[in-house]
């Protein structure tokens, strides 16, 4: 039996890992469940699972779940440390599906005990892609990509040499907004932007990809996984949703990854790697698909993508800036305190005052420095929005 943790495992990401796990019990035992405030998804989970430990991160979660797991054999714990532990703990497979820049330090820790990392947590590799990956190295650990764009990424390169690729191709639906006239994007609710046409995710995520901050933290994502230059790394819409990626190669070729829009398939690519096995997702039918589409990103559209190319050249640190300021607006757009298209504009003015004042491209890439600039990032967000007012 493998021994799996999941990090994360309340939101969609963590569900649709658990579903696949429930469809072969027998296969794994589960050592930790962690999660936000959902205690009660936590606690049926954790006893359906047999789990060994379920933490909370929310301190007003943390009775209802010891309520709900008394008597059941299952240790309960909450808090930022307990997560980390929960990390610490001897497990073949991690998958950290924390949202956020919250989920690089327990990310960390499960590289450090050597095991395989199935990473959904786009944020660790934005705000330290360096500093992980050379963890995963010292310590003998495996990365999985488990986003959509870079498992299919991952799978189209299988077998091929890095030297050989010319470019990186990854795709956005567009999200909610992708057909919008363009004048009325700065009134766009709430509501509208956690509505998304093609896949089911949480509301982050969801305006996210209607922003195409999403898509611009995939890119970094790309350039720090893979290693390449970002002048190779393109973004293309596609509303279908059904070509995840793909990679062109000297000779001309584009490889590329075609699947239905569920994150079952990346999710069970990295839980059975590196075999494939059978998961439960539909298979397409092209000639009933009838045909693919492609459009150029429109960056009046979308800022987020040429914000995302201006930290990939400025280098170093500016990753966790972007990531921090993005996650910022982010809570002030959902808090109704700015705009839809007012957040592109936070984040550049956070990029271009702490690069000019604090010097992120050039820090070392150690965690305590990444996690105070991003507590410094977000201070400075916070602040600049007071005065807004």
């Amino acid at each position: 039996m493998r021994r799996i943790t999941i990090l994360g495992a309340t939101g969609s990401i963590g569900q649709s890992t658990i579903d696949l796990i429930r469809r072969n019990r027998a296969a794994y035992h589960v050592v930790a469940l962690t999660g936000g405030s959902n205690a009660v998804q936590l606690a049926k989970d954790a006893k359906d699972l047999r789990a060994e430990v379920a933490v909370v991160s929310d301190p007003a979660a943390y009775p209802v779940l010891q309520d709900l797991l008394s008597g059941t054999g299952i240790r309960v714990a909450c808090g930022a440390a307990a997560i980390n532990d929960a990390a610490l703990m001897p497990a073949d497979w991690i998958m950290s599906a924390i949202v956020g820049a919250a989920g690089l330090p327990p990310g960390m820790a499960a590289l450090e005990q050597g095991t395989t990392l199935a990473l959904a947590n786009k944020e660790s590799l934005v705000t330290a892609g360096p500093l992980l990956l050379a963890t995963a190295r010292r310590y003998g650990a495996t990365i999985l990509p488990v986003d959509s764009e870079h498992s299919a990424v991952f799978q189209a390169l299988v077998g091929e040499d890095m030297a050989a690729v010319e470019r990186i191709v990854i795709t956005a639906s567009g999200g909610a907004f992708r057909d919008w006239p363009l004048d009325k994007l700065a009134g766009a609710t709430l509501e509208q932007a956690s509505s998304h046409p093609n896949w089911d995710m949480g509301q982050r995520i969801t305006i996210d990809s209607a922003s195409m901050f999403n898509k611009a933290l995939e890119l970094i994502e790309t350039k720090e996984f893979f290693g390449i230059s970002p002048d190779k790394i393109e973004a293309i819409v596609h509303p279908e949703s059904l070509v995840h990626a793909l990679v062109g190669f000297n000779d001309g070729a584009l490889m590329a990854h075609v699947g239905p829009p569920d994150m079952r398939h990346a999710i069970g690519y990295a839980l059975h790697w590196p075999d494939r096995r059978h998961l439960p997702v539909d298979r397409l039918d092209l000639a009933q698909i009838g045909q693919l589409t492609f459009r150029t990103p429109d960056e009046a559209r979308w800022p987020a993508l040429r914000l995302a190319r201006e930290v990939m050249q400025a280098g170093g640190a500016m990753g966790a800036v972007f990531n921090a300021a993005k996650e910022s607006a982010l809570d002030a757009f959902i808090a109704g305190r700015i705009g839809f298209m007012d957040m592109s504009g936070v984040v550049a003015e956070a990029l271009a005052k702490m690069s000019a004042h604090e010097g992120p491209q050039n820090a070392p890439m150690q965690l305590d420095t990444i996690l105070e600039i991003d507590r410094e990032t977000r201070q400075r967000v916070a602040d600049a929005l007071t005065h807004r007012g």
